[in-house]
């Protein structure tokens, strides 16, 4: 067992952490791929329409998978910023900056499908419901994390004040998730939950389920790509990256 934890502890060096996530890069592009493309085709063609919304209940394939990875990339972005500030590990700190700019994608998905979902539901394009301000509160923590990081020149401070802001916005987390049973909101309730499972038909559970792994994919994807390059940036002055470059060129 020791040896085991041995060998993935070493996988903590940006130096072995760059070649294994060029391969997982690799598998989950392709993933992310075929799932985004079956997952689609399922939400326009094969999900049956809703009695009640009609066709327009179909943006719900795109907007809740990526409310749900909004959410989720930000615990994970404190996770990886608060390991960083508690045990001084480089990789860590460049994780939490690499998924950043992900989650703040998917914050903006949300957010964008929600109001042309919410247009012909409720007449309006927006309002200050307790869900959708909190999901706006949350993109604008992602991008003050980033700003904040772009503004500090030394990547330690950086990644310090990064953390910070990190870890004090997740108490937004809960109240996105619970803000529709706290408060009297416009926002349905969670069609799928852990404790009473589905109130959705097994076709629109399926697509729901397969969006969300293609999301899963195209975010792992996307921010390891990320930290490679982040990676190379800072570590531009240790000899492994010189061999590296030097070699590709």
């Amino acid at each position: 067992m020791s040896t085991r934890l041995i060998n993935w502890f070493k996988f903590s060096s940006p130096a072995t952490f760059y070649p294994l996530a060029g391969r997982i890069v690799t598998w989950s592009a392709v993933v992310a791929v075929v799932l985004l493309a079956i997952g689609l085709y399922m939400s326009f063609f094969v999900a049956p329409t809703d009695y009640k919304q009609g066709e327009g209940y179909r943006i719900i394939f795109v907007h809740v998978p990526a409310s749900w990875m909004s959410m989720f990339i930000y615990v994970v972005m404190a996770a990886w910023s608060g390991i960083g500030l508690v045990f001084n590990t480089r990789l860590s700190s460049m994780m939490a900056q690499a998924l950043a700019p992900t989650g703040a994608l998917f914050a903006f998905l949300a957010l964008w499908t929600g109001a042309f979902w919410g247009k012909p539901m409720w007449g309006t394009w927006w309002v200050w419901d307790a869900r959708l301000t909190s999901e706006l509160i949350l993109l604008f923590l992602y991008i003050g994390f980033i700003a904040l990081q772009g503004a500090i020149d030394d990547p330690r401070r950086a990644d310090r004040a990064g953390a910070i802001l990190a870890l004090v916005g997740v108490v937004n987390i809960p109240i996105i998730y619970f803000s529709v049973k706290w408060w009297n909101t416009l926002h349905q309730g969670a069609s799928v939950t852990i404790t009473k499972g589905s109130s959705m038909g097994q076709v629109m559970l399926v697509t729901m389920l397969i969006m969300v792994f293609a999301f899963w994919a195209y975010a792992i994807a996307v921010s390891l790509a990320r930290v490679r390059a982040i990676i190379l940036e800072r570590e531009k002055e240790t000899t492994w990256v010189r061999e590296l470059v030097g070699g590709a060129r």
